[in-house]
């Protein structure tokens, strides 16, 4: 399937998932999240949802990191360059959304692209070979291309993988795992 075909159909999915579905969904994937063998590293990214998306809702897994003591880096995007500048999260860090309804870090201290260990992905759709699509801005393309080579990429959804993404372009990044309510794929 095509990443247009996949965006449509995933997002027609999301949609149908009540609030007490993502919740649920949501924490599972946390739990599955705590399997995977990452917990050695210490700076890891972590998208904020966009929950008009009705995306992952990965509060539950910010207070597995703050609970194990992981420095927790959140982005803001800046639509100009498709670029994304990345923050320590912080008590003291204000989060505001943005005109596209992202939750984003108002300023802070800055991190480096260089620190980050572990890069949580959002995304709509995923294929079996660790192929994602999101929603085509480019911005995940930019930041993960940036990221050193031993960074660890996992993707969070909601549902299974696809048996493949057919328009995959040369400069992809594949994700190493993504995660899923019922388990974790490594790639």
């Amino acid at each position: 399937m095509l990443k247009k075909e996949l965006r449509a159909k995933y997002r027609t999915l999301r949609n149908q998932l009540s609030e007490n579905d993502l919740e649920n969904l949501s924490l599972a994937i946390a739990n599955e999240v705590l399997k995977l063998p990452i917990w050695k590293n210490t700076y890891f990214h972590l998208f904020l949802p966009i929950t008009e998306h009705k995306e992952v809702n990965t509060e539950f897994i910010l207070h597995l990191l703050s609970g194990k003591d992981k420095e927790i880096i959140v982005s803001k995007s800046d639509f100009e360059s498709r670029k994304m500048i990345h923050f320590l999260l912080t008590d003291n860090t204000k989060i505001k959304k943005n005109e596209y309804n992202i939750p984003e870090p108002v300023d802070g201290i800055e991190v480096p692209t260089s620190k980050i260990d572990v890069v949580f992905v959002p995304l709509l759709a995923f294929d079996k070979a660790g192929h994602r699509a999101g929603y085509g801005k480019g911005f995940y393309d930019k930041f993960l291309a940036e990221c050193l080579p031993e960074t660890i990429k996992i993707g969070l959804s909601f549902f299974e993988a696809e048996a493949s993404i057919d328009d995959v372009f040369e400069n992809d990044i594949r994700l190493d795992y993504c995660v899923t309510p019922n388990g974790s794929y490594q790639f």
